[in-house]
């Protein structure tokens, strides 16, 4: 958060050099609204919620829960992404919050390490930094809302085909999709179900890792390519919420189904029902994405307070629970330090045709 400490002047010389100082300063804009002893009013906080992209089922559902939480609680949230995720269109809305004077931020970010020039000139203005589905380097920011480790969702893939097989130990070839060959989130989990598979099912082979650059157009393409190309494809896993609807519809388009080929990923059920229930898949997974906008504006508004959140902390979040701050070492990552960590969703869910009706996100 942005903070001003005000101490009593014992002259009022000493008062009147305070203030001319602060007005000439580079951080006067930073002074917060409302100040109340260094903390902010919730009405007077302002959320910058930033998707990887805007008109993605997925993203939207969490800007949904995003402003369901700031309406309850009495913050403000923005919405601010663009059509396509850059690096540049990132960079740019982080600016722009700077700029702008927001409190804080919660991004899901398109790069590992692109942001960071950006992240430090919002935390240089004393914004505070929140990540969600897709993280940056943690220096960075304060907390990660995570929707799993590398291991729990890279594990769960490859459990969705497996288990719609008849003997998963048998030979089986397999395609990767998914956005972007540099997006962290997806890359880490790709990278441990490789491992798991090579551990658990080591007849399978990958045979191919496409991307489609969270572009619906070119996700169809690719899509209808792999099966071009791979006509023995037997396996086709997306942890994307892009890649997976259009590799079904790639799939529809040529006349397949879940009996020609298992399809199977990360997306909304919003997205993925038709497929499901005119049987081109059989099942998909995801967690609830509301739940996860909702807490990564409401850890983001609880730090603008002037609160603080540290590893080991617990913290009680309305219509969500408690959730803990993890050290970052769950994640795989080197660096650890006190106001650094990870907040990891507590369910995810597998879709089908028994419970696909029971959600609308």
């Amino acid at each position: 958060m942005r903070k001003s400490k005000f101490f009593k002047a014992l002259t009022g010389l000493a008062l009147s050099t305070m203030l001319l100082a602060a007005c000439n300063s580079d951080d006067a804009g930073s002074t917060p609204k409302g100040d109340n002893g260094g903390k902010k009013d919730a009405k007077d906080i302002e959320v910058v919620f930033i998707p990887k992209m805007t008109g993605n089922s997925f993203f939207e559902s969490g800007n949904d829960g995003a402003q369901e939480m700031a309406e309850k609680i009495g913050f403000k949230v923005k919405y601010d992404g663009a059509p396509e995720g850059t690096v540049a269109n990132q960079v740019q809305i982080i600016n722009s919050a700077v700029n702008s004077g927001a409190d804080a931020i919660a991004i899901s970010s398109v790069s590992s390490d692109g942001l960071n020039q950006a992240l430090q000139k919002a935390l240089d203005a004393g914004i505070k930094v929140v990540t969600w589905d897709s993280d940056v380097d943690p220096k960075y920011r304060t907390a990660y809302i995570n929707q799993g480790t590398p291991e729990l969702l890279g594990s769960m893939l490859v459990d969705m085909a497996a288990g719609q097989l008849e003997n998963p130990n048998e030979a089986q070839q397999v395609a990767w999709f998914y956005s972007s060959p540099t997006v962290p989130d997806q890359n880490s989990w790709v990278d441990y179900a490789n491992k798991y598979i090579k551990e658990k099912y080591p007849k399978w082979e990958v045979v191919t890792t496409q991307f489609g650059e969270g572009n619906e157009q070119l996700s169809l393409q690719v899509g209808e390519s792999i099966l071009d190309t791979y006509p023995d494809i037997d396996i086709i896993i997306c942890p994307d919420s892009t890649a997976l609807p259009a590799m079904a519809q790639a799939a529809q388009n040529k006349g397949l189904n879940k009996k020609d080929v298992i399809i199977t990923g990360f997306a909304t059920p919003n997205s993925m029902r038709q497929y499901i229930e005119n049987d081109t898949i059989e099942n998909h997974g995801l967690w609830d994405v509301k739940d996860q906008g909702a807490l990564a504006v409401y850890i983001a508004y609880h730090l603008a307070l002037g609160n603080e959140l540290k590893v080991g902390d617990t913290l009680d979040v309305p219509e969500i629970g408690q959730v803990k701050v993890e050290s970052n070492k769950i994640q795989g990552y080197d660096y650890e330090a006190d106001d650094s960590g990870i907040i990891v969703l507590p369910e995810r869910t597998v879709f089908t045709k028994d419970n696909t009706k029971d959600y609308d996100f």
